[in-house]
């Protein structure tokens, strides 16, 4: 059953509802297999045009003043300030916005965490950069010895079983893999560990959570080196975590097209939220900006549309993908089968970007590493990857992993697509050839961090990105979706280079509670 939007500020209440059935969707194909031309490349370069990476940055450069010093996490004021001025420019064109409140666990550092190896051989590590607590963490400050756990298992610290004998009141360090942070850490707890390390087998930092509150004892995550370094033969570690846990109230924002056929729906949306870390500018205040940007043109040049256009900035993302996941619960099955597609704009700014598309069809990763994605997720996919071809730029594939907003619409069978820049993971040389930018750093190196402001965005990147956003929404608002049955291009849909392992994906988001 749908519960009612309480609306914050000046218009009349939208009944915001889901909308598609998963339907197949897509562009119509050739014999073989690729999206034809259907004129709308064309079609929307006036309305590319229109939208101007000045009023982008436009916002950018608000959300970053909201920001200040500070962050713009979700349950903070200035994450409701963030929301103030995505609805007042919402309404300043016209529309009627929907400010959705939702309870949820906050949960964030108080005071930074250490750690550090006190001996043999005493080194400091790095918060931000080499470790991170994870989010829901217990709290603590513990110094003791360390025990290593399950290296060279498939699993390990995935059973009771693999924490036999172990020493109580050790810290207990464990590589990544096999399961769910929250059960190394259950199991660790269950064993008498009095804190957890779970350190990387990818490259970068482990910044995980663990998914909801139950385990009270430090928690954690780390690169794969200081994960050695503790390993080390008769360690003694401290690990300190001091973190907030406690109800807050934060927002979704929804506003939605005039004009549109009301039964087939077509989402666009963003995460509004930072990290606790910084101002979240790339992350993901260029998805905000630009959807933003899309919806005051789109409404500025009194546009029709077939379908009906929702656009939606989820809070709590970096938290869990808790807005989205709470939009999405509270849709009736009538709603929800009016949804015709999600695209979710993610980090479409990163300073050593990469034009990712999301894996619809999974035939770049496969199931192994992507979600499924559901009928009409290859089509999406098709419709971005013949933009930028048509638009005389390469185009890479990223895996379908569910990891941000429109995780929760898969989960329902409602395709979705769109855009990624890359996060933590290093651009090879591969990339770097057809792409620009060095090979060997991360496509985003403030991903997360503080320095993750306004002079973190790669401006040129954002242009690039942002024409491909109008693009899309332009033509799936041209969709008639009543009237033509769509599906998915015959054959894998794939851009203009080859896809690498791991694609740019933010493996170790916030929100990511398993592990593989």
């Amino acid at each position: 059953m749908q519960r009612r939007m309480r609306k914050i500020g000046v218009g009349a209440t939208l009944a915001v509802a889901g909308v598609v059935a998963a339907s197949a969707l897509a562009p119509s194909a050739n014999a073989a297999g690729k999206p034809s031309d259907d004129g709308a490349f064309a079609i929307s370069k006036g309305f590319r045009k229109a939208v101007t990476l000045q009023g982008i940055k436009e916002h950018l450069v608000a959300l970053d003043e909201i920001a200040g010093d500070g962050n713009r996490i979700a349950g903070s004021e200035n994450y409701n300030k963030s929301v103030a001025y995505v609805q007042e420019r919402l309404e300043a064109v016209g529309y009627d916005v929907d400010v959705q409140p939702f309870e949820f666990l906050y949960n964030a550092d108080v005071t930074l965490p250490e750690l550090e190896r006190v001996s043999p051989s005493p080194m400091v590590f790095s918060e931000g950069s080499e470790f991170a607590s994870m989010t829901y963490s217990g709290n603590g400050d513990v110094t003791a010895a360390v025990t290593v756990v399950g290296v060279g298992d498939a699993s390990p610290g995935c059973e009771p079983a693999d924490f036999a004998g172990f020493p109580a009141g050790h810290i207990a360090v464990i590589p990544r893999g096999g399961c769910t942070f929250f059960a190394k850490g259950s199991n660790a707890q269950a064993a008498g560990a009095s804190a957890v390390v779970v350190y990387n087998h990818l490259d970068g930092m482990l910044n995980g959570t663990l998914g909801g509150p139950g385990v009270t004892i430090p928690v954690v995550g780390t690169t794969t080196q200081v994960g050695l370094e503790l390993s080390q033969p008769s360690t003694t570690a401290r690990v300190k975590v001091d973190r907030v846990n406690e109800t807050r109230t934060t927002y979704n924002v929804i506003a939605e097209t005039a004009t549109g056929d009301p039964n087939n729906v077509v989402v666009v949306g963003a995460h509004l939220d930072s990290v606790v870390r910084g101002a979240g500018i790339n992350d993901n205040g260029s998805g905000s900006a630009t959807i933003l940007e899309v919806a005051e043109v789109f409404a500025q040049q009194d546009r029709e549309a077939k379908s009906k256009l929702r656009f939606a900035w989820w809070g709590a993302e970096e938290l869990g993908l808790l807005g989205s996941r709470h939009y999405v619960a509270n849709l009736s099955e009538e709603e929800l089968a009016k949804i015709r597609l999600n695209l979710n704009f993610d980090m479409i700014g990163s300073p050593n970007y990469v034009r990712f598309v999301y894996d619809g069809d999974n035939s770049a990763f496969g199931t192994d590493v992507s979600a499924e994605g559901p009928a009409g997720s290859g089509a999406i996919e098709a419709v971005f990857h013949d933009y930028f071809a048509k638009a005389g730029m390469a185009s890479a594939e990223t895996p379908f992993s569910g990891r941000s907003d429109y995780g929760p619409f898969i989960g329902v069978g409602i395709p979705a697509g769109g855009l990624f820049t890359g996060a933590e993971g290093v651009k090879t040389a591969e990339q770097a050839a057809i792409f620009g930018g060095e090979a060997g750093v991360a496509y985003d190196v403030c991903y997360h961090q503080a320095c993750d402001n306004l002079s973190n965005i790669n401006m040129k990147g954002l242009d690039e990105m942002s024409d491909a956003v109008a693009h899309s929404v332009l033509t799936f608002a041209n969709r008639d979706f009543a009237k033509a049955g769509l599906v998915d291009p015959a054959g894998p849909v794939s851009g203009t280079t080859t896809t690498t392992e791991g694609g740019g994906l933010h493996d170790d988001h916030d929100h990511e509670e398993e592990t593989e």
